[in-house]
């Protein structure tokens, strides 16, 4: 299990997708596992953007990521946890032994602008996503110290340049660890030729 964590535009949703499309593992949101419940209730707090609480979120992620795990499924979480709440959870209910590496996609702010406007989400407005920023920033530099000290690996990478560049850039790191190896990477690339770009 890897997490990948980067600011709004960083990328970080896309990579984590591609990766587990490209592997066969599972790529896993807190919002998309979220929306799988297909619960009125969840569903409609959701849309009203609203929070969840830390421990119904941390404990639905560990039910998951047990089935996963049962299962056989490698998984890629996208920026969880979120916060140094559900890093303590995890800490102390077992599931930060599981991750195997943290990547930190690290890109110019001018660089994230050019991505979200590319995206064009109606949440995407300037003030929104400052304050996004500024929550990852706070939240990021509380959580890896804990994750750290669990002895997970940790990696902060250039996340600028084309969506291939930096996939290659992240399945270098997971060759590194030990996740991937040579031969899986060169058949993966055999089979996808599909170019991919920001702010699809």
């Amino acid at each position: 299990m890897i997490t990948i964590f980067g600011p709004a535009g960083s990328g970080k949703s896309l990579q984590g997708q591609l990766l587990a499309e490209k592997y066969g593992w599972k790529w896993l949101s807190v919002g998309q596992l979220l929306r799988d419940q297909n619960d009125a209730a969840i569903t409609e707090k959701q849309e009203r953007g609203e929070l969840f609480d830390d421990e119904f979120v941390t404990k639905l992620m560990h039910d998951t990521l047990v089935e996963l795990e049962t299962a056989g499924k490698k998984v890629i979480l996208d920026g969880y946890p979120r916060n140094l709440a559900q890093a303590e959870w995890i800490d102390k209910n077992g599931d930060i032994k599981k991750i195997e590496g943290v990547v930190v996609l690290e890109v110019a702010e001018e660089e994230l602008w050019k991505r979200l406007e590319g995206r064009g989400r109606s949440d995407d407005t300037r003030d929104a996503v400052k304050r996004r920023w500024e929550i990852f920033e706070q939240n990021i530099y509380s959580i890896l110290p804990l994750i750290e000290a669990n002895n997970v690996k940790i990696t902060t990478l250039d996340g600028a340049g084309t969506v291939e560049e930096v996939t290659a850039r992240i399945e270098a790191v997971l060759s590194d660890w030990g996740i991937l190896d040579a031969a899986t990477i060169i058949g993966s690339e055999e089979r996808d030729g599909v170019e991919k770009s920001y702010g699809e």
